[in-house]
């Protein structure tokens, strides 16, 4: 854990940051490893996004969380495209929708996807603390929590390919959400480290920055644990939650 005992300029601040993604990014989770290199089974893929469906409908529910401690009318605005790039708007589904087309896609009902009966409580314990989390910080601190979108576009590239590449139940139209995001992560990032870089000038705000990331990337990470520890190895899937028709935990070894 970085300790800051002086304050960085902003391009310092902003390396630093940068340095915490390319070590704790959960890209470099084992289980992202058997996902994009298709080492997954059917029924692993599908645990893997019916527990990611709670974080993607999380996510504009932690954007009202931030905006309700933003007095700026201007802010407000601004960020608020990022609820409707989730939510959706006018002619745009939306990326929850998207996400809900893909867990159809792999041979999930709807309606028990959106249930979250079967999600581990991991998942949802880490997705209701990051909300609680925004719900509680100072702005810039929710702000800067969301910095994880520095590193989010090489994940989807990553997903993008290796999951058209590997899994022949894969198709083009089942990436959509992952496409969208190309765009829509870089634009969303620009602004939020543009208002961090600018605003944390303190040594205590640009500590509160850097912990908020590691705190999200520690979010990103506790999920991925709770698949790999359920679906992969040892295999421990708890009472009530998502069980695969298909449980070829050797596959993923």
């Amino acid at each position: 854990m970085i300790e800051l005992n002086k304050v960085l300029s902003p391009d310092e601040l902003e390396q630093t940051l940068r340095g915490i993604g390319a070590e704790r990014y959960h890209n470099l989770h084992p289980f992202h490893k058997l996902l994009h290199g298709g080492k997954l089974s059917l029924g692993q893929v599908q645990a893997w996004a019916l527990n990611r469906y709670v974080y993607q409908q999380g996510i504009p529910i932690k954007d009202y969380a931030i905006l309700s401690n933003c007095p700026d009318k201007e802010l407000r605005n601004l960020w608020r495209q990022r609820i409707f790039d989730h939510d959706g708007i006018d002619q745009d589904e939306g990326g929850i929708e998207r996400w809900l087309k893909l867990c159809e896609a792999l041979g999930l009902e709807r309606a028990y996807v959106q249930s979250m009966e079967g999600v581990l409580p991991a998942t949802k314990h880490a997705v209701d603390t990051y909300i609680n989390f925004c719900r509680h910080a100072p702005l810039l601190i929710g702000f800067a929590s969301c910095l994880t979108e520095l590193f989010a576009p090489k994940i989807h590239k990553e997903r993008i390919a290796g999951m058209l590449e590997n899994y022949d139940f894969v198709d083009e139209t089942m990436v959509a959400y992952f496409r969208e995001r190309l765009t829509q992560a870089p634009r969303d990032v620009d602004f939020a480290l543009r208002y961090v870089k600018e605003h944390a000038r303190t040594i205590d705000q640009q500590q509160a920055v850097i912990d908020a990331l590691y705190m999200k990337t520690g979010v990103l990470w506790a999920q991925l644990d709770a698949l790999y520890l359920a679906y992969v190895n040892p295999g421990m899937i708890p009472p009530g939650c998502f069980t695969p028709v298909q449980t070829d935990v050797a596959a993923a070894q």
